[in-house]
C-alpha cells in the first residue's frame, strides 16, 4: 500500500513569528522560575528534576521548530538555515527530514518500536506509587536524596510499609535508583534491555518519559509537542512526589497517602487520567517517528 500523501503546509512570516512568540511565552511560564532559582542557589525537589534528570537546556526548550512539512516564508525564516536539518526550498524554509543521520536513524526506528509497544500493552495501575518508597527504603537520613526535608514517617514505619505492599515496578529508570534491599522486593527485575517488553503506558514514569523521547527527535518534533509533553511531565512530577515518603507541604504538595485505601484509590485515579493524556502525545509521537523514517 502505498504511503499516504504528506501535506505541506505553508506559514506566512506573520503567522510563524507570532506562533514562535507565543511558544516562547508558554515556557517561560516554566524556565524563568528554574533559572531564578539556579542563580539563587535555590533547590527544588519537584520542579528541578526535569532540567536536571532530563538535561534538556531550558534555552532549548524555548526554541522553537515547526515540525517536518512545514514552509516558513519570509526573509526571518533563513535564520533557521543555522541548523544543519534546514533547507532553502522554492517558498521559504523547512526542515528536512531525509538529514536524519544514520545513528540517529537506529535510534528512531528503535523509538517508534518502543511507542508502539507501549501504546499496545494493557496500562497496569496497581503500582501506587511505592517505586519512591523503594528509593529510601533501609536508608540513613545522610543517604536520601532530599535529605533537606522530612519524611512523613520514620524510617522503621517506611520500612513497614515498603514490606507490607505489592512493589510492582515496570519502568527501568525508576527501578535502578531503589536502594540494593528493597530490588529484591519487586515483582519485576528491569533492565535496559527488557525496556521494550516492559514499559506500558499506565507508568508515570513512561508517560513522564514522552517528554524525554519528544526533545530527542529535535529539531523535528514540533515544539509544541515538546511543550505539551513538558506541561504533563509537570504535572506527573508533581503527582509523583506527593505519592512519595518525603513531606513536601511546606512548598505546597499536600500528600497523597498511599500508604491508606483512600489515598491508594486517589492515587489511581490521578494515574489513569494523567495515562489518558499521555496516550495522544505517545501517539504524536509515534507518527513523528514514522515521518521521519
Amino acid at each position: 500500500m502505498p504511503a499516504p500523501a504528506t501535506t505541506i503546509v505553508h506559514l506566512d512570516e506573520p503567522v510563524w513569528l507570532a506562533r514562535q512568540a507565543a511558544h516562547d511565552a508558554r515556557v517561560r511560564a516554566w524556565t524563568d522560575p528554574h533559572q531564578a532559582r539556579a542563580a539563587r542557589g535555590e533547590k527544588h525537589p519537584v520542579y528541578d528534576f526535569l532540567f536536571h534528570y532530563y538535561a534538556f537546556r531550558p534555552a532549548w526548550l524555548r526554541r522553537w521548530h515547526p515540525g517536518p512539512d512545514v514552509v516558513l516564508g519570509g526573509a526571518a525564516a533563513r535564520a533557521f538555515l543555522r541548523w544543519p536539518e534546514y533547507r532553502e526550498i522554492d517558498g521559504g524554509v523547512s526542515l528536512d527530514p531525509a538529514t536524519l543521520p544514520e545513528h540517529r536513524r537506529a535510534f528512531v526506528l528503535w523509538l517508534r518500536d518502543l511507542l508502539a509497544a507501549t501504546a499496545d500493552r494493557p496500562a497496569f495501575f496497581g503500582c501506587f506509587g511505592l517505586h519512591e518508597w523503594a528509593m529510601v527504603y533501609r536508608q540513613t537520613p545522610e543517604e536520601l536524596r532530599h535529605n533537606q526535608y522530612p519524611l512523613r514517617f520514620p524510617p522503621d514505619e517506611i520500612a513497614r510499609i515498603v514490606e507490607a505492599s505489592a512493589i510492582a515496578c515496570t519502568h527501568f529508570d525508576a527501578f535502578r535508583f531503589f536502594t540494593s534491599s528493597a530490588r529484591p522486593l519487586n515483582r519485576h527485575q528491569p533492565t535496559r534491555a527488557t525496556v521494550p517488553l516492559l514499559e506500558q503506558r499506565g507508568c508515570l514514569h513512561a508517560n513522564m518519559d514522552l517528554y524525554k523521547w519528544a526533545f530527542k527527535l529535535a529539531p523535528f518534533t514540533p515544539s509544541g509537542l515538546i511543550a505539551d509533553c513538558f506541561a504533563l511531565a509537570l504535572d506527573l512530577r508533581e503527582m509523583d512526589m506527593r505519592a512519595s515518603p518525603y513531606d513536601l507541604s511546606a512548598l505546597g504538595f499536600a500528600p497523597i497517602a498511599i500508604e491508606t485505601p483512600a489515598g491508594r484509590a486517589e492515587y489511581e485515579q490521578r494515574q489513569r487520567a494523567l495515562a489518558e493524556r499521555a496516550q495522544p502525545l505517545r501517539m504524536r509521537l509515534l507518527r513523528l517517528c514514522e515521518r521521519l523514517l
